[in-house]
């Protein structure tokens, strides 16, 4: 038996073109954010066919100095509304 599913590539994943458009930059401002923070390690790219995927690591802290370090997962759950980060993915 084949391998199928009822969701096409299309629809397991949001374009960078189309996250560009929702922030309101350009795909290529977008494009040189997400190399920065690949580069930086906070994003790793992986490639699947024609196209990337995209995996944000929720476990490093953010690079800033402070009393208490936080995550990148807390903080994308505080910007998504979600609470403490314990229920964030990416």
């Amino acid at each position: 038996m084949a391998d199928w599913s009822f969701l096409t590539n299309h629809a397991r994943g949001v374009r960078l073109r189309d996250i560009a458009a929702r922030v309101g930059i350009t795909e290529r401002t977008a494009y040189g954010i997400v190399t920065d923070l690949t580069e930086a390690g906070y994003v790793v790219k992986e490639r699947d066919g024609r196209r990337n995927r995209y995996q944000i690591q929720q476990h490093l802290p953010l690079p800033e100095t402070g009393s208490r370090e936080r995550t990148i997962g807390e903080v994308l759950a505080l910007l998504a509304g979600a609470g403490t980060g314990d229920e964030a993915t990416a």
